[in-house]
Order: C-alpha cells, then sequence, then structure tokens
C-alpha cells in the first residue's frame, strides 16, 4: 500500500511540474512562410480564391482524398476546409481547417503588391490555438518544421503554376 500511495503522489508532482513547465509555452502559434511571384495580383488570386484553385498548387488536394462540397468548403482526408467569405477580400482569404476530433487552424493568405510593380508577395500562415495540457504545449514545438516545410513547398508549386500560366 506504502508503494502504491508513493507511485500515485509522484505521479501527481510529475504531472504538476510538466504542466507548469508547458505553461510557459505559448497558447497561440504562429507557423508562415511567404514568396515572391513575378506576376500580377489578379493572376495570383486566381490560383488561391477558392478550393478549386488550391488543386493546382497544394499537394494533396488534388488526390481522391479530396471531397469538394462547394468551392469554399471540402472535405480533405479527415480534415474539413471553409473559406471564410466574410473574412476574405480581394487580397486575403481567410480559411479554417477543423481535423475530425475537432481540432481547429486558422489559415490566411494575403497578397501584397505595390503600384508599378510586377512581383507580388504571397504570405501564408497558420495560426493555432493551443489547449493546456502539457502534451499540446510540448507538441506545438514541432509545428514550425512540420508545416514551415509543407507551406514552403506548396507556395513554391504556386510560383511555378502562375508563372508557366
Amino acid at each position: 500500500m506504502r508503494y502504491i500511495k508513493l507511485f500515485l503522489v509522484s505521479f501527481a508532482l510529475l504531472f504538476l511540474v510538466i504542466t507548469c513547465l508547458g505553461l510557459l509555452f505559448p497558447s497561440t502559434v504562429v507557423v508562415s512562410r511567404a514568396v515572391d511571384i513575378t506576376a500580377s495580383k489578379d493572376s495570383i488570386y486566381l490560383f488561391i480564391k477558392d478550393i478549386n484553385g488550391w488543386k493546382k498548387w497544394i499537394d494533396g488536394v488534388s488526390e481522391s482524398n479530396l471531397t469538394i462540397e462547394s468551392p469554399l468548403v471540402a472535405k480533405l482526408g479527415n480534415t474539413l476546409v471553409t473559406i471564410s467569405p466574410s473574412k476574405t477580400t480581394d487580397s486575403v482569404i481567410n480559411a479554417e481547417w477543423q481535423s475530425r476530433n475537432g481540432e481547429k487552424q486558422e489559415s490566411r493568405l494575403e497578397l501584397y503588391q505595390q503600384k508599378g510593380q510586377f512581383t507580388a508577395v504571397v504570405h501564408w500562415e497558420f495560426v493555432q490555438h493551443i489547449g493546456w495540457l502539457p502534451w499540446e504545449r510540448f507538441s506545438s514545438m514541432m509545428n514550425d518544421k512540420i508545416m514551415g516545410t509543407m507551406m514552403e513547398k506548396n507556395l513554391n508549386n504556386l510560383k511555378v503554376a502562375v508563372e508557366n500560366h
């Protein structure tokens, strides 16, 4: 009985220490990437304004695991992607990515182009709000490595698709 109490108290203290350490990590994680594209803002916008355009440059979207419910809503594998028309303008596309278990991430694609310039900047970011549980906080440390690499590859696909269009 003594060993069981020792184990339970030790486990509770260890969980408390790990939770306190996890709370030192930020509750919101932002992963962002950008690319310069030699094209007009309007020609880039055709590729990013709806999910039909995403099929041309986001890996995995053109595969058979995509179900387009409307130009602004699609199911990609186990993730529901919804473009928010109320938060979307001619230079900003906001979308919500929700996994089957309810985890949500916000995505934002922004286009910047100065007048007289023929090069535009596409900035893409994902924002994830993290809960208080220690494994959620510690796992968020890998977001930049995992998502950042994917975002860079897809932005380069967008650059190639737009410049060859």
